[in-house]
């Protein structure tokens, strides 16, 4: 029944989501204004959400140009649908424009299409059907737009200092039949302290290095400016040795004298790094053979000691593993350096229940403290659980089931999504088991049966929850 309700509204729901696709509401912290809190891209997707809202009868509400809703339903009860509409950065080696939607017979390919697009496009259009059917709605729906969800949350945080928290509530963002639990999600920076004095003119100096744009992406390209005395074509030699034993690829350009190094990996989702190739670590691998000046001697060799290679915090001493949300993550998302102030290290930790996280962190710091480093700690969210077997979580996973004829059990990700803001508050969709994982990669796309399908599903399970008692 449900899915025949979505059939009449495909023509609609594509052309609502390929006008969303087709704003690059991408963080732009230089182009931030009071009017663009995290620049003009996500504001201006947030804009688009109102004036769908608007076209079809719906309350809004705006909270500061960074975040707000769209308003539904009656009662007493708030139920919250938590969704957001900037995406990361493009990347390069798309086979199309990832501002341009393609749609082609059988799926939408554009940034955004699975993160988070697609499925706040699904979950708007739930609620919009079930408003035309005339249903007699017994809750309240507020679809929670935010803008800053792929960095610092500044949207949630916002809106929830004034806004009324939904006593129940999902995120669409991320995988059916329901996530219940989310790792903690910290970030911090380690930063090199002291400017070593080199004794000796070095036979290389590492001018600079750049590696990464976020803390939750394994960055797919690094390059490093090398200032070489003599030997050039041995060290270009032994680069392109360097990147064949490790099956990457990379190039060299000599520029006015400065060797110009770059290794290009493969971009992941931060949550788990060891599936993708961090390009800036393993340049800084390279770099390590080269005998550089001592500041940046110290910078690759920490890179070796704590970070290459060791995607579960391993080497940092932070390995923790439990059976329900499994282990610890290290993702290095962000590399910087240059010759007067030294160089940083972003990283993106992801943890279960069970991890002592400041007593790990507060151990790590004493332990590079004496090297020359120290911790800035950015932001940190404790891990988020609902019971697997609690009703609010049953009735979401018994609408999939319905749709799917899947019986697939609810479980936990090191993903965090904005569930993790409600006290109950699940991840649900909209992914399916054989849906391509492609957020934050190269041709991200939404196949059109996923899109329709996580439609009927949720239109399912919100009349479940929100209308009939």
């Amino acid at each position: 029944m449900w899915r025949d309700k979505v059939k009449a509204y495909e023509g609609q729901i594509i052309e609502d989501l390929k006008g969303l696709l087709s704003i690059e509401s991408v963080r732009e912290d230089g182009k931030a204004s009071s009017e663009n809190p995290v620049g003009p891209g996500p504001r201006k997707a947030l804009d688009y959400m109102y004036q769908l809202a608007e076209r079809d009868g719906f309350g809004i509400h705006d909270v500061d140009h960074i975040a707000g809703r769209i308003e539904a339903g009656e009662g007493e009860d708030l139920f919250g649908i938590l969704c957001h509409v900037d995406v990361v950065p493009a990347g390069d080696g798309w086979d199309s424009d990832p501002f341009n939607p393609l749609v082609t017979d059988d799926k939408i390919v554009a940034r955004g299409t699975l993160d988070d697009k697609g499925p706040t496009i699904a979950a708007y259009y739930a609620v919009k059907i079930l408003n035309e059917m005339n249903v007699n709605w017994k809750k309240r729906i507020h679809i929670i737009i935010g803008t800053d969800e792929e960095s610092d949350w500044k949207c949630t945080d916002r809106y929830f200092e004034t806004e009324e928290m939904p006593v129940l509530g999902f995120a669409p963002d991320a995988e059916f039949p329901a996530i219940h639990g989310e790792k903690g999600i910290s970030t911090f920076d380690v930063i090199q302290n002291d400017k070593a004095e080199d004794q000796d003119e070095p036979e290389y100096e590492l001018r600079s290095f750049k590696s990464g744009e976020r803390y939750n992406m394994v960055p797919d390209e690094a390059v490093a400016h090398v200032a070489v005395k003599e030997n050039m074509t041995d060290v270009i030699q032994n680069f392109e040795q360097y990147l064949n034993d490790n099956q990457i690829d990379g190039e060299s350009v000599v520029d006015s004298g400065v060797l110009v190094l770059k290794v290009y990996g493969k971009a992941v989702h931060g949550m788990d790094p060891s599936i993708g190739v961090n390009a800036g670590l393993y340049l800084l691998n390279f770099l390590s053979s080269l005998d550089l000046d001592k500041t940046a001697a110290n910078f690759v060799e920490f890179s070796n000691k704590y970070l290459f290679e060791s995607h579960f915090g391993e080497k940092m001493g932070m390995k923790f593993h439990t059976d329900v949300m499994g282990d610890v993550t290290t993702n290095i998302g962000v590399i910087t350096y240059d010759n007067q102030k030294g160089g940083s290290f972003g990283i993106n930790l992801r943890y279960p229940e069970g991890f002592e996280f400041e007593e790990a962190l507060t151990r790590f710091k004493s332990e590079i403290n004496p090297l020359g480093f120290s911790i800035e700690l950015g932001k940190n969210q404790t891990p988020h659980y609902v019971e697997k077997d609690d009703p609010f979580v049953q009735s979401l996973v018994e609408a999939y089931r319905n749709q799917t004829g899947d019986q697939t059990e609810p479980y936990t990700i090191g993903g965090g999504t904005y569930a993790r803001n409600l006290d109950k508050g699940v991840a649900f969709g909209a992914m399916f088991s054989d849906s391509e994982d492609l957020m934050h990669q190269k041709n991200e796309y939404i196949t059109k049966k996923q899109l329709f399908n996580a439609t009927s599903i949720y239109l399912e399970s919100l009349y479940k929850l929100c209308v009939e008692e």
